[in-house]
């Protein structure tokens, strides 16, 4: 019962670092379109869109890379 919790996790992990990288490209993604960069010339910060979706990449990439390498 613990092998197969652990590869779950491992498994986990694995979707987690997938979604984390793909939020922070979306974020990036997001952060070059024209209404971004509009808001960014009148405001000087991101639209808060682009801000959750690089915390979202980030918090998402960080909890994987953790479930991988933990014994």
């Amino acid at each position: 019962m613990a092998k197969k919790s652990k590869s779950n996790m491992k498994l986990l992990g694995i979707v987690l670092l997938v979604v984390g990288a793909g939020l922070a490209f979306w974020g990036y993604q997001m952060s070059g379109s024209v209404g971004s960069k509009i808001t960014r010339a009148i405001s000087g910060s991101d639209t808060n869109k682009v801000i959750f979706a690089y915390i979202g990449g980030a918090a998402g990439f960080a909890g994987g890379l953790f479930l991988l390498i933990k014994k």
